[in-house]
Formats: structure tokens, C-alpha cells, sequence
């Protein structure tokens, strides 16, 4: 392959193979064939060119999780235009940042059209200065057409993805045809993917993971895809197993927290006739990964044939097309018990057998290709088990931060730094937190990821719905720690009670203290597009509200 254009669902003869296997918890199964498949796109693009889309031009997706933005995607594609999956407006973002970031990511990137659908089209248009279609109003040409000649060069950008970020929508990250191929290649060969593969997936197209690994991998690599809407499995989760046991399903990636949500939210019922032993790999990528969740997820799920050897990680980021790590083919993620004191105050990575180790799961090997580095603040390369920011250097690369100039994403000589904390230990990479997230509290350093796990699991607190973040303190010259957390009871008493659980939680967990402890309802944390919690967001809006004097 040289380009996007020569993937499988695209050039292979086997026309009535599956391509997409569109399941949902309220409507029939829909089964797209690559036939179908190959003729809706080239109808698309022929819309595209009618409208007056152009090679380079930047077109805009934002379509919920269904056939017609997949379509538009790879349509615009066809004709050397370069597509971008957005997320639509949700309740989960704030209407004010969503629209004021699509606004000034139109200006930036000089998008020439946005494709939504009808219901949202009026109200984006009214702050974008692109035009907007509706679903409805795009003009699809129903005949079939076969002479889209257009043949973008290899290091052509094929399409953009977006960091989501605090705000939702920030850096667009310009990929290259040839540096998606060759990072498909080498992270198939890393899982040991093979035409016999199902892959199952809810993750949102417009998330790298969900971009990469639950949509153009597998029509690449002419692999049936299964894919359903994150909202449908979010409300119903039990839906990912149900398709996995329908149809032989043997990947699915997954962030840390649907490992919980499955064990917690899928009732007993809706699994005794599901058999997943068909999988090979859940691959947990995205977040920090949590031993406990692949425990509980297991020892939930074993029944119905879920086994440890399928449980890996992946570290992976939309700079790097996707994955940067992999667990090992047919090993166990690594587990790393370390020493706390010496991580916090000496930035040393030691093994340990304290009970009160912390505890790391390892995100695997680089893949093939991909050179990784851990450095201290001077950028100096650091040694084994000494914990820095990771930088990493691969083919795979973003070609730039779309018409951002102002961005530089590469070292003088070539290396990426990530903004992630972590360390190398026997050639395998432990992921910590994000540099920018760090606090330092009375000399420690604090990963504010470890104190919302500790938060979420205390009752009463919605689990995941915490945020961590450091607080100046000008007199000490050093950071306090705050939390707000959502809870699911509205009694004051209850809450005060609450507080003083979170703090005696954290001081049992850690070797820190929480000073500032806020309790919010349903509504008051910020998030990304992909649906995180935006902790500087978050923090914003809590000093806003908690002026420190």
C-alpha cells in the first residue's frame, strides 16, 4: 500500500465480505459490504466535489457515531480533501467553549466546510465562518461513479485528528498517508493481526484510539469492524458483549474506566448466555491503567470466558498517529510494585515488596520503529527506573500541528516531547501522569491521578467523576492539594461526613494531605470531548469560585 486510497475495504475483490457491522441496543443490525461500502464513499465524494471541495481543503465531521459521517470521512478523502472528525455538541460540554473553539479552529485552519447534522447545522453556523450542511442539504449524488482519479503523494496529510484538551477541540495533528500505513503495519504485526480478526469497538471516532484502532485499521487491513454508539454503550453496556458473542469478536480497546463501568454497570442477567472466550486482546489504552480495574474486570467477566493472558495495555497519543507501546504478544502486562518515598522525593523508580508500594502496570514495549527516551528537565537522557518526561521519536510522527506555526512539536534533533511522566524499567514503559499535571506538595511529587482513584472508590462518590489539581499556598511556597468530586446524595450532613472520608482515605493511600474538598452534583465538572475530566478546566473554575488570598 502506498496510500489510504489502496486500503482493503477499498481495493480487495471479495465485494459481499462484511466491512461494517453496525449494531445498536434499539434498531436492527445493519451489515455494510465492502461493495456497499466502496459505493456510498465514491457517492460522497462526488457530493464533496459538487459542493466545491478541493484537494487540501479542510472538511470538517461532525456527525454522531453513525454511517454518514463515516462515509463523508472516507469520501472526502477519495478526493484529496482532508477530513477531520469533530464531536458534536453534547451535554457533556459546555455550549459557550464547544462553540467558541470550533469558531477560532475554523478560523485558524481556514476549514472550507463543515458537514453535521440538520438539527445542529443552524446553531453552528450562526459561529463558524465556514458553511455548515445538514445531513439533508448535502448533496449526495446516488449514482456510482468511477472516475475519481485524484492520487495524493505518500507524504500528502491524509486527515487531522484533534487532542481533546481542556477546552474539547485544540491542536489539529496533521497525519501523513504513509506515516498511518507504516504505523498500521507495525502495530498489526505488534497485536499479530490476522484476516481472521473481529474487531469490536464503541470508542468515538473523533478520540485517536477510536480514529486509529476502531475504524481505519481495520478497513486497512480488510478486518470487519463492529461498531456501535459510545452514548448506546455507555446506557448499555452490556450491548459490547452481546456483539462480541454475535459476532466472534477478538480485539476491543478500551480506556481504564470501562473496565469498571462493564464490572459494575452490567447486571448478571445480561451476561449468563455470552461467551467472550473468542477474544484475544482487550487492550486498555488511553488512561492510566489501574490493576484493580483489570482484577475486577476479570474476576466479573471470567464466567463468560474473559482470561488473563487477553488482558494488555497500549500507550499511545494522536501525535504518534496511535500506539507508541504494546504489551508483549502472549504475555501479561508487567506489574511493578515501587517504592513510594523514593518516587516522590527522589524521582527513583525502586522496586519494593512494602505493603504500601505503589503499584504500576506496564504499558509494554515500544513498537517496531519507535525510540523512546526518558529526560530530566534539561532534556538530559535519564537511566533506568529514573522517573522524567518521555520523549519518543518514530516514522509514525505527526507531519505538523495543522497551520500552526506558532507550534513546534519537535526537539531540535527530531524527538517529541510528550508532557507524560514516567520510567523504563527492563525495556518496558510505566506511565506516571502528565507533566503538566504534576503537583508538588512539601517537596513530593504528587500525580493527581492517584488521589482521584483514591477519591472514587470512597461511597458516596461517583466513581471517575473526581478531579485532582495543586493550589498555590505564596506563604509555604509550595502547593496544596484540592478535590471536587461528584456525589450521589444531596444531604448536606451526608457531605460533611463525606469530607472528612476523602480526606482520611487520601492520608491511609498516600504519603500528602487534602486541604480544600469541594462537592458538586450532576453538571458542575468540565470535560473533554472524549469525555475526560478537564482538570485544568476544572481547576480554572474552581479558583474562580475559591479565590486564594
Amino acid at each position: 500500500m502506498n496510500t489510504l486510497h489502496d486500503a482493503q475495504v477499498l481495493t480487495a475483490h471479495d465485494d459481499v465480505a462484511p466491512a461494517i457491522i453496525f449494531v445498536a441496543s434499539d434498531a436492527p443490525t445493519q451489515v455494510i459490504t465492502r461493495g456497499d461500502f466502496r459505493d456510498a464513499v465514491r457517492r460522497y465524494a462526488h457530493g464533496f466535489m459538487r459542493m466545491g471541495i478541493h484537494p487540501h481543503d479542510l472538511v470538517i465531521i461532525a456527525q454522531p457515531q453513525n454511517l454518514e459521517g463515516i462515509y463523508a470521512f472516507w469520501g472526502a478523502m477519495m478526493i484529496g480533501a482532508i477530513p477531520s472528525m469533530f464531536p458534536t455538541l453534547t451535554e457533556k460540554l459546555d455550549p459557550k467553549i464547544y462553540m467558541d473553539s470550533m469558531a477560532e479552529l475554523v478560523r485558524l485552519s481556514d476549514a472550507k466546510a463543515i458537514f453535521t447534522t440538520d438539527d445542529f447545522a443552524p446553531q453552528l453556523s450562526q459561529n463558524v465562518t465556514c458553511p455548515v450542511y445538514g445531513t439533508s442539504n448535502f448533496i449526495v449524488d446516488e449514482s456510482v461513479h468511477d472516475d475519481m482519479d485524484y492520487a495524493p503523494n505518500p507524504s500528502e496529510i491524509a486527515f487531522l485528528q484533534h487532542s481533546s484538551g481542556s477546552t474539547g477541540l485544540q491542536k489539529g495533528v496533521a497525519l501523513a498517508h504513509d506515516a498511518v500505513l507504516s504505523q498500521v503495519a507495525q502495530y498489526s504485526d505488534a497485536i499479530a493481526l490476522t484476516p481472521d480478526d473481529v474487531i469490536v469497538s464503541w470508542l468515538p471516532l473523533y478520540h485517536d484510539m477510536g480514529l486509529i484502532a476502531g475504524f481505519l485499521m481495520p478497513f486497512i487491513q480488510g478486518v470487519p469492524l463492529v461498531l456501535m454508539s459510545p452514548f448506546d454503550w455507555v446506557a448499555h453496556p452490556a450491548l459490547l458483549f452481546r456483539a462480541i458473542h454475535e459476532h466472534k469478536g477478538t480485539l476491543c480497546w478500551l480506556p481504564n474506566f470501562a473496565y469498571n463501568h462493564c464490572a459494575r454497570r452490567i447486571r448478571m442477567r445480561d451476561t449468563e448466555s455470552l461467551d467472550l472466550s473468542s477474544m484475544r486482546l482487550f487492550i486498555n489504552c488511553s488512561e492510566p491503567v489501574r490493576l484493580e480495574s483489570h482484577t475486577l474486570f476479570l474476576e466479573r467477566f471470567s464466567a463468560n470466558g474473559v482470561t488473563p493472558n487477553m488482558l494488555t495495555v497500549s500507550y499511545a497519543m494522536a501525535e504518534n498517529t496511535f500506539a507508541v507501546t504494546q504489551t508483549p504478544h502472549g504475555h501479561i502486562p508487567r506489574v511493578d510494585n515501587i517504592d513510594k518515598t523514593a518516587f516522590e522525593a527522589h524521582h527513583r523508580a525502586l522496586p519494593s515488596d512494602d505493603d504500601n508500594a505503589l503499584v504500576l502496570v506496564s504499558c509494554g514495549i515500544p513498537i517496531a520503529g519507535t525510540q523512546i527516551r526518558v529526560l530530566d528537565v534539561d532534556k538530559n537522557p535519564l537511566p533506568e527506573r529514573s522517573v522524567g518526561e518521555i520523549a519518543i521519536k518514530s516514522p509514525y510522527m505527526l507531519t505538523e500541528y495543522y497551520r500552526r506555526p506558532d507550534l513546534q512539536p519537535f526537539t531540535p534533533d527530531g524527538w517529541f516531547m510528550t508532557g507524560d511522566m514516567g520510567y523504563i524499567a527492563d525495556g518496558e514503559i510505566y506511565i506516571a501522569g502528565r507533566y503538566k499535571d504534576l503537583i508538588i506538595n512539601a517537596g513530593k511529587n504528587v500525580y493527581p491521578q492517584d488521589i482521584e482513584a483514591v477519591v472514587s472508590a470512597v461511597d458516596g462518590i461517583r466513581a471517575g467523576r473526581v478531579v485532582c489539581f495543586g493550589v498555590p499556598d505564596e506563604k509555604e511556597g509550595t502547593e496544596l492539594i484540592a478535590v471536587v468530586a461528584e456525589v450521589t446524595d444531596d444531604d448536606p450532613q451526608a457531605h460533611k461526613a463525606l469530607v472528612s472520608a476523602i480526606k482520611l482515605a487520601v492520608v491511609q493511600s498516600t504519603t500528602v494531605t487534602v486541604t480544600y474538598v469541594k462537592l458538586v452534583g450532576t453538571g458542575w465538572l468540565i470535560k473533554t470531548s472524549s469525555g475526560k475530566i478537564a482538570r485544568s478546566a476544572n481547576r480554572d473554575k474552581w479558583m474562580r469560585e475559591h479565590p486564594i488570598k
